[in-house]
């Protein structure tokens, strides 16, 4: 295997992207992130690819949070130019990328990897996998997003009991606490992954990223807004040759062959 901290492989019109540090179970230090950013840019840029997956190196750790040695070189200003603003705008990137992400978590995510799970669009956890911001436990708090992130998507109680007690949490209470999917057999995640991926692949990738930035706006804006918002973007919708295949093809009863347009 390549020793470059980030590997792509293509299946078809789904990309899958490995974060491959397994000696530091896939902790992100600046360099790992910045190779992330360049690589996910290109899949992000690339029409070929509809579907990104997302897991870690090894069957330890999907990614086991960042490099602590990293972090305690720097102090405030330091690390907010150098580091937090580096992870920050990665994971925006990730969160606000107009193709679908699945997070594939094969292990271990903790600190930045709950953070980086919190980007993605679909998460799927083998069933060996745990969560956790234990940040608390250095004298530190979740800083790459994931004290806001983790508000936004499960009980706010519960949310701020993980982050004061950093107590880590199982595959099944992630689900239960709808931070994921579903759990899958450890051996079988990446199949299960990629098998989804390839489904959603199948659908018109123009009317993908539309709902998706419907899905993302949508969630900042007052119900009113964002049925509007929701208006105006079903309509782009329409206009588009994506559109009337989908329904010339449920009407004439064959699959329908979308190119994007």
């Amino acid at each position: 295997m390549s020793d470059a901290p980030v590997l792509t492989e293509r299946q078809g019109a789904v990309a899958l992207l490995t974060i491959n540090r397994p000696r530091t179970l896939n902790a992100l230090d600046v360099p790992t992130l910045e190779c992330f950013e360049h690589v996910f840019a290109a899949l992000e840029a690339d029409p070929a690819v509809h579907v990104i997956v997302i897991t870690g190196a090894g069957e330890r750790a999907f990614v086991a949070g960042g490099d602590i040695a990293d972090l305690d070189s720097r102090q405030g200003l330091a690390h907010y130019q150098q580091f937090a603003e580096v992870i920050h705008r990665v994971f925006r990137r990730v969160e606000t990328c107009d193709k679908p992400t699945i997070a594939a978590v094969n292990g271990f995510a903790l600190g930045g990897g709950t953070e980086l799970l919190l980007c993605t669009d679909i998460r799927l956890l083998a069933d060996s996998a745990q969560l956790a911001l234990p940040e608390i436990n250095l004298g530190l708090f979740p800083g790459a997003g994931g004290s806001q992130r983790l508000l936004r998507q499960i009980p706010a109680c519960r949310a701020r009991e993980l982050m004061f007690t950093g107590d880590r949490i199982g595959a099944a209470e992630a689900v239960a606490l709808g931070l994921a999917n579903r759990v899958v057999p450890a051996a079988q995640l990446l199949a299960d992954a990629l098998a989804l991926a390839a489904r959603i692949a199948e659908k018109s990738p123009l009317t993908l990223k539309l709902l998706k930035r419907s899905l993302l706006h949508g969630a900042d804006m007052p119900l009113p807004t964002a049925l509007a918002h929701e208006q105006a973007m079903i309509s782009l919708v329409l206009d588009s040759d994506d559109a009337h295949e989908g329904c010339k093809a449920f009407l004439e009863k064959r699959p329908a062959q979308f190119r994007g347009e």
